[in-house]
This record gives structure tokens, C-alpha cells and sequence, in this order.
């Protein structure tokens, strides 16, 4: 679209590319969400959508066509949308790279083209060492770092397995790589779904598939597609993400945490799908991991790979809540928050805090206990802003919607937590960086 922004509707507009056909598709779709398809709803020609973007607009919009602009772009008022963007923007939210989406983007199709290439003569085995144990560094701080930190060092350290690989012919040289190749894309794979860059990360995840399978190595396969189905259900193909959950299950070799950590996915998968007798099942495979088995990869490596009790029960609280059931939803999560805070801080997740909060104060809600909602949530809000990454985002615009609903208008407490949602959704980087994709629940 160009040009410097006049206001802060100009702005956003830019930043998710809506040119004024774009523009004026979401802006009907959305007068017919909010009131029905009428020949009545409000509409924007184009000379209109120039006004408004161009900062020409005296006086607001009618009360209909402010209701639509403020859907589309929740947490802005009307009146702050067409302020020039110095008046509204918080100085505090982080700075991100515009070209971030098209960086992700090329990263992503680079790896996946490379994933097959095979020249070179010999390295040093050192050499190999050293790059396995970065992978396994990354992996393992993986959840102290901010996502977009974690995307670059990661990106970073792919260029640098590649450049080996490159130089060597050695036959079991090159497997060590490919794995590590794999494990990198997987990392990638992670960070572009924290950052909700869905599609990109879909990328990622097939090429640590293709490594694996290249390689045999069994649980980079069920690591990877595990991922694809918590994409999958996540951008809502259940079905697709029970299928990708069940071969992940399939492959040999794999110890009690990847074991758990599939069932979890799995278990995910049948709740977004109805079936609330198989997701109970799965909850309870998940919990059942008392046969001392384990992996190179979810173990040897972990981090990243590994899948701790309190990630477990975050992310069963959330399936429970997802069936309705609010009392198991509860006890998963307290359970999640008790065992966190057993953890030394280096070893405690601000991702797994926020999101069992998160799923404490919506099974308090389902519960009709607003106040017991606002107590839980308190962690939420000291989640750093860089790091309110796509799962915590969900979670808490469930939390939203559930707040909206007509038996809380006009009440103070409901109102206030809806602000202050709005708040910290609007400097996370999905809502500031990623596409503004409909969310569902996820394993993350």
C-alpha cells in the first residue's frame, strides 16, 4: 500500500497487507457476523477507504461501521484507529522487522529444497560434536528465549549445519548432519507456530519429517509429525491432526515422553473433534508412562523435545476444557502450576505458567467464578511482552470470548479483565508480527 501512515488504521492495513479489495471482503464478512446478512450493513467504497486511511476523516464513522472496525481489529477503539499512529502506539511494544513473515517465508522453502542435497568431501567428527551440542544448547534454553530470538539463532545455526554437510561425503558423517538438520527445522518449526506463522511452520515440520525418514531415525519422524498435528487441529483439520497423531504413535524406538507427548496431541485432536471418550483415553495413555523407556532425541536431546509433567498436564487442563470439563480442566492445572514452582527459575517456562493460568481461570469461569478468574490470571500479565507467544494468545482470547458474552455486559470485573486481555494480546508478537489467523487450542 505505501506511503507513510497518517493514521493508525493506515497502519495496520499495511501491516497485513490489505489492499482496499482485501479490506472491504473482511469488512463485509464481518457487518454480516455482527448483524446478519441485511442490505442494510454498512459499506465502504473506495474513495472512503482512502479518507479513512489517509487521515482526511472529520468525525467518526456511524456506531454500526465503528462496531465493524473495531472487530476487525480488536483492541483499538474506532476513535484511536484514525489518530495518527504516534498518538496511539505504546512506545513500550517492541520494535519487529516488517520482513519478518517474508524472512520465515524463505527460510522455510530454503531448508525444505536443501533437505536433499548431498556434495562434499570429509570434516572433522569434532566438528559434528560441536553442531549436535549447540542443537542440543538451543533445545534446551529454548524456553527462556523470546520466539523471534529463538527463529534467528536457530536459522542461524542451520546455515552452519548446511555449510558442513556440504563438505563431506562420509556416509555416516552425513547422517550425523541430516539428523541435526532435522532436529534444527524442527526447532524452526516450533518458532514459527509461537510467532503463528502456521503455514510456515507446516514447512518446517514436513522437512524434519523428510529428515527423519531419510535418515530412519524413528523419533525425529514422531517428533515432527507430531507437530503436524497439533498444526493441523490447530488451523482446524481435526481429522488431519488424529491421522498424523496415529502415525506418529506408529513408529518404533520411541520412549515415555514422546509417547506422552503424542497421546496429549492426540488427545487434543479427538476433543476439537467431538469424541470425548477417546480424548479421555488419550489423556489417560498420556499420564501412563511407567515402563522406562526412552529416546535419543525427546531425552538425549529434550529441551524443545523433551515434554515435562507440567507441560503434560497444561496441556491435558486444556483438552478438558475443550470436552467441558471444567473440574479435571481445573485439577490438570494447578497441578501444572504446582510443579512448575518446584522447578529452579532457569527451568520454569513462562509459556507452560501462562497457559495453565490461562486454563485456571477459564475452568474458574465455566464455573461462573469471575473473581476466582482475576486471581489466576495475576501470572498472566507478568508474561514479557516478547514472549506472549501464540499458545498464551489463544488461551487468553478464549478467556475474552467468554467475557463477552451478553450475562457479563455491564459488569465491572468482566469488563476491566476484557481490557486488560486486549492489552496483552495487542503487544504479543502473533497479534503484532503474525497473521491474524482464527486460533484454536493447541499442544504447545
Amino acid at each position: 500500500m505505501g506511503g507513510e501512515a497518517n493514521t493508525l488504521l493506515k497502519l495496520l492495513c499495511d501491516r497485513e497487507r490489505l489492499t482496499y479489495r482485501k479490506f472491504n471482503e473482511r469488512f463485509t464478512a464481518t457487518g454480516v457476523e455482527l448483524y446478519g446478512r441485511s442490505p442494510n450493513n454498512p459499506t465502504v467504497g473506495e474513495p472512503q477507504f482512502r479518507k479513512w486511511t489517509g487521515g482526511r476523516l472529520v468525525g467518526l464513522p456511524g456506531p454500526e461501521t465503528c462496531a465493524i472496525l473495531e472487530r476487525m481489529f480488536p483492541g483499538y477503539g474506532a476513535e484511536r484507529l484514525f489518530k495518527h499512529p504516534s498518538e496511539v502506539i505504546d512506545p513500550q511494544v517492541p520494535a519487529y522487522d516488517p520482513d519478518l513473515e517474508e524472512r520465515i517465508a524463505m527460510t522455510a522453502s530454503e531448508t525444505h529444497e536443501d533437505a536433499d542435497a548431498t556434495v562434499g568431501m570429509s570434516i572433522s567428527d569434532t566438528t559434528i560434536e560441536e553442531l549436535h551440542d549447540r542443537v542440543v544448547t538451543l533445545a534446551q534454553k529454548y524456553h527462556r528465549l523470546a520466539p523471534v530470538k529463538a527463529f534467528e539463532e536457530a536459522d542461524a545455526l542451520r546455515g552452519k549445519v548446511e555449510h558442513q554437510r556440504d563438505r563431506t561425503q562420509v556416509p555416516a558423517q552425513r547422517q550425523a548432519l541430516l539428523i541435526i538438520n532435522g532436529q534444527v527445522a524442527a526447532l524452526l518449526a516450533s518458532a514459527a507456530f509461537d510467532l503463528g506463522y502456521l503455514r510456515h511452520a507446516r514447512t518446517f515440520a514436513r522437512t524434519a519429517a523428510l529428515y527423519g525418514e531419510t535418515t530412519r531415525f524413528a523419533p525425529l519422524q514422531a517428533f515432527a509429525d507430531g507437530t503436524l498435528a497439533y498444526i493441523a487441529y490447530h488451523a482446524g483439520d481435526s481429522t488431519e491432526a488424529v491421522a498424523k497423531a496415529d502415525r506418529a504413535l506408529s513408529y518404533g524406538g520411541l520412549g515415555d515422553v514422546a509417547q506422552s507427548r503424542l497421546h496429549a496431541i492426540q488427545g487434543r485432536a479427538y476433543a476439537h473433534l467431538g469424541d470425548i471418550a477417546s480424548a479421555q483415553r488419550a489423556i489417560r495413555l498420556s499420564e501412563d508412562a511407567g515402563r522406562d523407556r526412552v529416546d535419543e532425541l525427546h531425552d538425549s536431546v529434550g529441551g524443545e523435545f523433551g515434554f515435562p509433567a507440567e507441560r503434560l498436564a497444561m496441556s491435558n487442563s486444556t483438552t478438558a476444557l475443550i470436552i467441558g470439563d471444567s473440574g479435571q480442566a481445573e485439577a490438570a492445572a494447578r497441578q501444572a502450576l504446582a510443579i512448575l514452582g518446584q522447578r529452579s527459575r532457569d527451568a520454569q517456562s513462562a509459556h507452560v505458567q501462562g497457559g495453565a493460568a490461562a486454563d485456571l481461570a477459564m475452568a474458574r469461569l465455566l464455573a461462573n467464578d469471575v473473581d476466582g478468574a482475576a486471581e489466576a490470571l495475576v501470572p498472566v500479565w507478568e508474561i514479557p511482552s516478547d514472549q506472549r507467544m501464540t499458545g498464551i494468545v489463544v488461551r487468553t482470547a478464549r478467556i475474552h470470548r467468554h467475557l463477552s458474552r451478553p450475562t457479563y455486559h455491564g459488569a465491572q470485573l468482566p469488563g476491566q479483565l476484557r481490557e486488560r486481555i486486549e492489552d496483552f494480546t495487542r503487544v504479543s508478537p502473533p497479534y503484532q508480527i503474525g497473521p491474524h489467523v482464527g486460533l484454536l487450542a493447541l499442544e504447545a
